[in-house]
């Protein structure tokens, strides 16, 4: 028995790229920046914060979300396999990649309002006549 299960919690690194393939499916790239936080040793020596950048891939529906919803800076909940595939770079030097091709994603970003226009805001309270006999 083997298990290949990836389980991240992450900000986005920059916005997707999305790109359709011939037959029409639709496939996403993004990277993922998880972050162990820094501590400091009963020693006294610090250790810093150390961030580990991933890449995603996502495949069809689950691609067309990434494209439609998802932009730098949102916080990603996915699950997925880890795949480790090379290639021949432009010097003829073997290079490797390992990706997480994603099966599930929850946005875990709240999605900000948009800003009012200034004109549409409401227009700050003015002290009149009647409230200047306050004592205070």
């Amino acid at each position: 028995m083997s298990v290949n299960k990836v389980i991240l919690i992450g900000n986005v690194g920059k916005d997707p790229d999305v790109r359709y393939l011939d037959n029409h499916v639709c496939v996403a790239n993004l990277t993922l920046a998880t972050t162990e936080r820094g501590y400091t040793a009963q020693n006294g020596t610090q250790v810093p914060d150390r961030t580990e950048w991933h890449n995603l891939v996502f495949w069809r529906g689950l691609a067309e979300t990434v494209e439609k919803y998802v932009h730098k800076g949102d916080k990603l909940y996915v699950e997925g396999s880890i795949r480790t595939r090379n290639y021949d770079d432009q010097n003829g030097v073997r290079r490797y990649v390992t990706e997480i091709f994603v099966d599930t994603m929850e946005m875990l970003s709240s999605r900000q309002p948009q800003k009012q226009d200034a004109q549409a805001a409401p227009a700050p309270v003015q002290p009149g006549p009647e409230n200047n006999d306050i004592p205070f």
